[in-house]
Parts: structure tokens; sequence; C-alpha cells
């Protein structure tokens, strides 16, 4: 895929989140994942930076907000979102895995419609796992995924165990 095929389909996308988010507000499927006022989230795929601006209304000023991606234009997007409604606690990470992270430094991390695309799914799964806190959250879902398929995936390496189904999200902890 050429560079000029990269930015269409990134633009594509922003655009069919744009039209989605008017019928399906992102602040629905973040109330299902219980995200407090002060967490530190991640937003593991932040594509064109949809949650970015609900995700601030939940953990107000005192939370931080980590985006990352590993497209360019993602980092953009977000870092636009968040210039243009001046929040100070949003840092982007351009990255296909490594987050740069401390070690058990986030309350929730937030891993929506990415599983399905990553070279490295694993070690992805490693790097949550290592970033999250002992009673951190892994909110998980993948509309190109059956049920079976993310139960399985997820939990087969033995480092999150699924603690509730929701209505559009899975909810994981920590297993080790």
């Amino acid at each position: 895929m050429g560079k000029s095929d990269s930015i269409l389909g990134f633009k594509l996308m922003s655009l069919s989140f744009k039209i989605r988010d008017l019928f399906l507000p992102r602040i629905n499927v973040l109330n299902e994942v219980g995200i407090k006022p002060g967490s530190t989230v991640l937003d593991y795929g932040c594509g064109s930076g949809s949650y970015i601006l609900p995700l601030s209304s939940l953990i107000g000023v005192s939370g931080k907000i980590f985006a990352l991606d590993i497209h360019p234009l993602a980092i953009k997007s977000t870092l636009d979102i968040s210039t243009k409604n001046e929040l100070k606690n949003v840092k982007t990470i351009q990255s296909n895995c490594a987050t740069g992270l401390p070690d058990q430094s986030v309350d929730v991390v937030l891993l929506y419609d990415t599983y399905h695309g990553l070279d490295n799914p694993y070690e992805v799964l490693q790097e949550i796992n290592r970033i999250l806190k002992p009673e951190g959250i892994l909110s998980f879902s993948d509309h190109h995924m059956k049920d079976d398929e993310i139960m399985e995936k997820i939990t087969q390496n033995n480092l999150f165990k699924i603690l509730r189904k929701n209505k559009k999200t899975y909810t994981l902890s920590k297993s080790t």
C-alpha cells in the first residue's frame, strides 16, 4: 500500500467514525468501563481520536490519556483534537507495540477494533499486561471477531481473565 492509499484510507475511516459517532456516541461505550475521575487511560489504537473528548470528560483534569497508534495521521488527528479543545492531559505515542510507559502505571486500557489487525497480538497483550496496575482493566471489543474467538484469543496465554461481557465491550482483568 502506497502512502497516498494509506492517507485516503485513514481519511475514509475517520469520516466513517464521525458518522458512526453521531448515531452511537462513544460515551455510551465508555460508560460500560467504569472510568473514574483521575484515572490514567491508554487508548491503544486510537485511530482518529473518537474517544479523546468523552474520555477527557470522564477522567477530568487530574486524569491522563495516552493515545497510541501506528499511523502518523492518527497521532496528528488526536493532537489536533487535544489542541482545539485545550486538553493538557493527552499525550500521544506512535508505535506498533511498545508504549514506553512505566510498569503498572495505567488504570484502564481501551483496545477497540484493533486486535484483529495487529501484527504481534501476543506482544501487545504482554505490553498491556505490563503497564496495567494490578487492579487495572482492559476494555476490549473488536467487531471483526466472534465472541468465542475473543474469549479464546484474549485469555489463551493467561495474561487476562474476563470479568464480564457488557453490551458493547468485554471487561478483563490481569490474570498474573
